[in-house]
């Protein structure tokens, strides 16, 4: 068999050769052609493409969040960088930077060129800008400066080294995308991405609302940095139309099963970290809810206690309130003796795979007005009322999660929003903590979100982790790290945006999170 093997392997070389030299000139074309590639992209197709991993990666930044804005924690150091900020897991932030640019970035990228030149295609060239902006933003967010104006241009243009953008100019820019994607909007072009819009099924009106949607989540986020500026676009953003009913909710729907993609991602990460036996104890990373949120649900007397919640008795999960208690954070690395009596997410509802990703809510619609008219950047309605809208619409969405009527008690519900009325009479600060302590339960699953708003306003007002060996002095991390290799792969611009920005580390401020 070797003899075999040694006369074919040098015999095949010379007779590959010899049909090589023979052919390059009129079958090279054909030959080096791949039949099954696609030479040019279908928008439709790449669009679908760019939104399931945009909003995967979206997921991905809110579990790594999820220890961070005391939402879960572990007895161990495996939830280390959210939970404990522990130094030897502070990369894990940066994955979410590898992850985002050779997929949605460079995907939405490819769509814009493929249609932005068609005037029979200004829908779908203004939907992708879109959600060009929302990709962008979850990234800018967390990291600061980014690749943004040469992102995705190694194939168009060889740019493989992409300049980090300031994050003031990205802000600048991503407004300006959306006021005029906004405006370029037209019901009556048919030409949409239809079925392939896993958003809104191509409904133009609809994805005008999430452009100022996200418009008025941007404003806001400048009203540290800029409150005039903030203003502009605040104002831009309620004048122009945001989402307010609950059928314009902006979300990405999942089957459920099949392929990961098909998957809530949220969902899907969690359950398989810790909670694929479901029994309370086999829980690989040591997940379980975190004491501060499980406390807050019960002191609050909160009626979305039992639906985020159970412990399991028996091996059976078990919803009663009283039961319910969270993890403390500052375990330090033995599994507690109870660990089964601690509280973890309900399968029906958190954990459910084919639930929908919610991107966009009335609820935070309705917080960021409230805020808003608290500022006096809008009088058309009273804080109060849009800050009850908001507990209100927070406990339906639950709806939509779980798939099911009435998720949440009407009657409790009514019973927490008599209990928890804004306090009119009371400061702009006291009031302000009011509402971003309803958006820390309102919005959740999505850390994200609530991690940019408790840096912008300091609420909920949470109590960092001193853990031992915490890489933050016993401070809340600020913001995520950029990933190793660029500091060798990309590193004048890497290097420029860490002259501008400061230390390439988590208690590092981005722009807008201004002192």
């Amino acid at each position: 068999m070797k003899l075999s093997m040694s006369k074919y392997t040098r015999f095949v070389p010379v007779v590959l050769a010899v049909v090589l030299l023979q052919s390059c000139d009129k079958d090279f074309e054909e030959i080096n052609t791949n039949p099954n590639a696609v030479s040019v992209p279908t928008p439709q197709y790449l669009f679908s493409k760019a939104v399931y991993d945009g909003a995967l990666n979206s997921g991905n930044v809110s579990k790594l969040l999820f220890g961070t804005m005391q939402y879960m924690t572990s007895f161990n150091d495996v939830e280390g960088f959210g939970s404990k900020y522990v130094a030897s897991q502070v990369n894990l932030s940066s994955a979410v930077f590898t992850a985002a640019y050779p997929n949605q970035i460079n995907e939405i990228g490819e769509v814009i060129k493929a249609v932005k030149n068609d005037p029979a295609k200004i829908n779908m060239y203004a939907v992708a800008r879109i959600w060009r902006v929302y990709c962008f933003s979850r990234l800018t967010d967390v990291y600061g400066d980014i690749p943004y104006s040469e992102a995705g241009q190694g194939y168009n243009l060889s740019i493989f080294q992409p300049k980090y953008d300031q994050q003031s100019a990205i802000y600048a820019d991503m407004l300006k995308e959306l006021e005029e994607a906004a405006a370029a909007l037209n019901p009556a072009n048919a030409a949409t991405f239809g079925a392939s819009d896993l958003i809104y099924g191509g409904n133009t009106d609809r994805w005008k609302k999430f452009a100022y949607s996200l418009m008025l989540r941007l404003g806001m986020r400048l009203s540290k940095r800029d409150a005039t500026l903030a203003k502009t676009w605040v104002t831009k953003a309620i004048t122009g139309g945001v989402i307010r009913d609950y059928a314009d909710i902006a979300k990405v729907d999942y089957v459920g099963s099949g392929q990961n993609i098909n998957k809530n991602p949220i969902a899907l990460q969690l359950f398989n970290d810790n909670y694929v036996k479901a029994d309370g104890i086999s829980n690989p990373e040591g997940g379980k809810y975190h004491q501060a949120f499980i406390d807050s649900l019960k002191a609050n007397n909160d009626p979305r206690l039992p639906v985020l919640s159970v412990v399991y008795v028996g091996g059976v999960a078990n919803t009663t309130e009283s039961l319910q208690k969270g993890l403390p954070a500052n375990i330090n690395g033995t599994k507690p003796a109870d660990f089964v009596t601690y509280s973890e997410p309900k399968q029906t509802t958190v954990l459910r795979q084919n639930a929908p990703l919610l991107l966009f809510t009335v609820a935070e619609a309705n917080f960021l007005l409230a805020e808003a008219v608290l500022n006096t950047w809008y009088a058309g309605e009273t804080a109060a009322a849009l800050y009850e809208k908001g507990i209100r619409a927070a406990m339906q969405q639950w709806d939509l999660i779980s798939g099911t009527t009435n998720t949440v008690d009407a009657a409790r519900i009514n019973t927490y929003v008599t209990a928890h009325a804004l306090k009119t009479s009371a400061s702009v600060a006291v009031q302000t903590e009011q509402i971003y302590n309803q958006v820390w339960v309102g919005l959740f699953p999505d850390a994200q979100e609530v991690y940019n708003n408790y840096r912008r306003t300091g609420y909920p007002a949470l109590v960092p982790n001193n853990y031992p060996g915490n890489a933050t002095g016993g401070k809340m991390p600020r913001r995520f790290i950029y990933p190793v290799v660029e500091q060798t792969l990309n590193k004048v611009s890497y290097a420029e945006a860490i002259g501008r920005q400061g230390a390439d580390d988590i208690v590092t401020r981005v722009w807008w999170d201004k002192q």
